[in-house]
């Protein structure tokens, strides 16, 4: 007989709400000093991340179906077996409005553009923020293949 699967909670919350909650078997996120794993037992931690794509793998039962949610940065925090991702902002890949990131990310090239021409560092720092962010939204989305 197969060992049971060890499974743990896996919240993503914003300032909005929660907006993931399930159990999985591992959660892979991208900290500012490079990726994680995580899986039940994991020793407890709180690290920062960066604007990355968080993905959880589920249950066997689920058919370990991988579920692909871009963050903004945050906080990734374990203990007790539940992972808790405080971000700025969160979306699903299912939830993603492909028209509007792509949209934010020729918003976010044309207001480069214009701080490198002004040398505006202040604009500069915005405008790059913000289009790794969409850069970001469109990459989940197109994980998921579609």
């Amino acid at each position: 007989m197969a060992d049971p699967e060890k499974l743990f909670r896996v919240d993503v919350v914003t300032p909005n709400g929660m907006i993931y909650s399930h159990r999985g078997s591992i959660v892979d996120v991208r900290a500012i000093d490079g990726e994680r794993s995580i899986m039940y037992n994991h020793v407890p931690l709180l690290t920062p991340l960066v604007i990355s794509e968080v993905k959880v793998k589920r249950s066997r039962e689920m058919d370990s179906r991988i579920d692909h949610i871009a963050i903004s940065g945050g906080y990734i925090e374990f203990s007790n077996n539940v992972a808790t991702i405080i971000a700025d902002s969160a979306e699903r890949a299912r939830n993603i409005d492909i028209s509007r990131a792509q949209a934010a990310k020729e918003r976010a090239e044309k207001r480069l553009k214009k701080a490198r021409e002004k040398h505006d560092e202040r604009t500069l720092e915005r405008a790059e923020v913000a289009l790794r962010r969409a850069m970001n939204r469109i990459s989940v989305y197109n994980t998921k293949g579609h």
